[in-house]
């Protein structure tokens, strides 16, 4: 029997199958952060095509943490009953839930929050919000980390079946754990121990508040940033003081708002991702993207796999979850035969075909119909668009439905 249909357990939760649903933002909550239908509505079609486990993406921990319009939040006990409503419906359909706990950090924009982005460090500002993030405080730093730990008690609450750290992609737990982004000299920085120390006082938090709740965690592998931030051979330090924390699962990711690619290998949808500029500075970004970003970012394997590998013997009998460019079930059982990794996470596939694995599991199909267009990437996590395969979407319908879509954002 193939490993993918053979049940695993994430620290004390069974999951049916290797397969995870990688935390994928899907911009469909109501504007007050609660759970909308819609939302429950995609997660019960991913439990439905057998998803072992689904993780729902982005739930901000704190006001100042949310970076979209659209975007979930845990950051208060009001949230709870609509994540309660999308967990039951879930388990309902027989699938296992996480949650995934978020906070922007310098990734926003004052419109959203209503004040100026905070991160480790202000030393720059994000070249795709563009706002210069002020230096948080040894009070903010406190706080945020209490309110990791609410958050992952508010998931107990709601009766998920575990809750996992948003540690990549330039929010704000990656650029504490990032040389790059985080310059401080105190206590939470100026030394690799200093620096992770934030993570692990959430980890600690989250432990306290929720007992027996599985952390797992999504962490950067490589910022890609300008000068060195995470790098392979750092991941590998991080993960043997993660392996001592007891995480109950790993999913390494890679790139930030410096090389935004570098989350999603494939094509480069330059004309979509203009739309989030001002029109006079679109010409200009996209003559950039067309004659030398074009063709660097091409899907050719899962870009993942080669420091999974080198972290996985460090995890011990942790469990790691492989991401990025995995769309062949040929490779997917290869990768689980030779141990390299011991679940298969998908997002962009999972978009296009939400029953893939139920698919997959009857035989009908042997590669994942996604050809890394990427235009969801932008469309959704930009543009703020709710979540759906935009491969067929033109570039000017897209403008349509951002200008319709903004007048519910004013």
């Amino acid at each position: 029997m193939s490993l993918l249909f053979t049940p695993k357990k994430i620290d004390k939760i069974e999951i049916k199958n290797r397969f995870i649903q990688s935390p994928t933002f899907t911009a469909t909550a109501n504007l007050d952060g609660t759970v909308s239908e819609q939302t429950i509505k995609r997660h019960v079609r991913l439990a439905r095509g057998e998803v072992g486990l689904i993780v729902k993406g982005c739930l901000y921990v704190h006001p100042l943490g949310q970076f979209a319009w659209g975007q979930g939040g845990i950051h208060k006990d009001e949230m709870i009953p609509g994540l309660k409503k999308l967990v039951n419906a879930v388990h309902n359909e027989g699938g296992k839930i996480a949650l995934q706990v978020h906070h922007a950090g310098a990734m926003t924009i004052k419109k959203i929050i209503g004040s100026d982005p905070i991160a480790p460090s202000s030393f720059e500002k994000d070249p795709f919000y563009g706002a210069k993030p002020k230096e948080m405080t040894e009070e903010q730093i406190l706080e945020v980390i209490d309110c990791f730990g609410k958050a992952a008690g508010r998931a107990a609450e709601a009766g998920a079946d575990a809750v996992q750290i948003h540690g990549a992609h330039g929010y704000l737990v990656n650029r504490f754990i990032s040389p790059y982004f985080n310059r401080r000299n105190d206590a939470w920085g100026g030394s690799d121990e200093n620096r992770f120390r934030f993570l692990k006082e959430i980890i600690l938090s989250m432990k306290k508040n929720a007992p027996g709740l599985p952390v797992i965690l999504k962490m950067n592998s490589h910022d890609h940033t300008p000068t060195n931030g995470v790098t392979h051979d750092l991941t590998i330090k991080y993960a043997k003081w993660l392996a001592e924390l007891g995480i109950a699962l790993l999913e390494l990711s890679s790139g930030t708002t410096h090389s935004i690619m570098h989350m999603a290998m494939g094509r480069v949808p330059v004309d979509d991702m203009a739309l989030y500029l001002p029109a006079w500075k679109r010409p200009i970004v996209k003559y950039i993207f067309n004659n030398f970003v074009i063709g660097k970012f091409d899907l050719t394997g899962e870009w993942h796999l080669p420091v999974t590998k080198k972290v996985k013997p460090v995890m011990g009998d942790i469990p790691m979850s492989l991401v990025g460019g995995v769309r062949t079930v040929y490779r997917m059982n290869e990768i689980l035969d030779e141990k390299s990794a011991d679940f298969i996470s998908l997002s962009r596939p999972l978009i296009r075909e939400p029953f893939l694995v139920k698919r997959i599991r009857e035989g009908k199909v042997t590669i994942a119909a996604c050809d890394s267009c990427n235009k969801c990437l932008i469309c959704t996590s930009l543009l703020n668009l709710p979540i759906r395969c935009f491969s067929r979407v033109s570039t000017d319908k897209v403008a349509r439905m951002l200008k319709e879509k903004r007048k519910d954002w004013k």
